[in-house]
């Protein structure tokens, strides 16, 4: 995996991109970026300049993802990025005493209704590759999605130059897990951050962590759609890098 570093410094996070992203995800994020820390930002296996996983299964790219942290001398915080928070939890479940806190941008905890109609049998790629892969279709899509972002980003910016094959392949995986009660047993400090005009499947699913760690903090962020890294930086850089550090050691203790 192609992995970018910003900073250096041995308090160490490792950020995992969403659905249409790369590692240029969080660089944002790097002018916030306190002394004596660094930023890790990686392309999950596919995207980017990262090769296509072995396979095209969870616990291929988990295991890619994993062995990456893996290789950071150091416990890592893992900051997941919408659907990049599935695979920051999925790598949680494989390094226990690596990671020392999970910070998940508005994740979703399971796949909603309208991503669902992409992986129909009949007509899912179709409708897929109208609505992301045309440029037309990607203008109408985030006209339409206006309310859940701020008037100067773009939700479908990404898509113009992703793999959509790998993006399709993505959703596909996505769409096999199951909830996230399977992630209960994770022992760790959790901060769930979202836009306060993000989707409501994003508001459920903070509900539905919530409900798997009572102790998690939850952020909203005031004036941010679906995009917090560039609609709410300073926001963000204070709760991933600032005052709410210390809630790490709260729980430690």
């Amino acid at each position: 995996m192609h992995v970018e570093c910003y900073g250096s410094g041995s308090r160490v996070y490792f950020g995992l991109h969403g659905w249409s992203g790369d590692h240029a995800t969080f660089a944002p994020l790097a002018a916030y970026l306190p002394a004596g820390a660094a930023l890790y930002s990686a392309d999950l296996p596919g995207y980017g300049r990262s090769p296509a996983p072995r396979s095209w299964e969870l616990d291929a790219i988990t295991d890619e993802i994993a062995g990456a942290i893996a290789g950071v001398d150091s416990t890592v915080t893992v900051i997941g990025n919408c659907s990049g928070a599935v695979f920051g939890l999925l790598a949680a479940e494989r390094l226990p005493s690596r990671i020392e806190r999970l910070i998940l941008i508005d994740p979703f905890a399971y796949l909603p209704w309208y991503f669902k109609i992409f992986l129909n049998k009949r007509i899912g790629r179709y409708a897929y590759y109208s609505t992301f892969a045309n440029p037309v279709g990607r203008w109408l899509t985030n006209l339409s999605l206006s309310k859940h972002r701020a008037a100067d980003t773009n939700l479908t910016e990404s898509f113009v130059s992703v793999s959509h094959d790998v993006a399709y392949r993505y959703l596909a995986l996505l769409g096999e897990l199951d909830g996230v009660a399977r992630f209960s047993g994770l022992r760790l400090p959790v901060d769930l951050i979202y836009g306060a005009r993000t989707f409501g499947a994003v508001k459920e699913s903070i509900a539905l962590l919530r409900g798997v760690w009572p102790h998690a903090r939850r952020h909203e962020l005031a004036g941010a759609g679906h995009l917090p890294i560039q609609e709410a930086t300073g926001q963000l850089g204070e709760i991933v890098f600032g005052a709410f550090e210390s809630h790490c050691d709260a729980l430690k203790r």
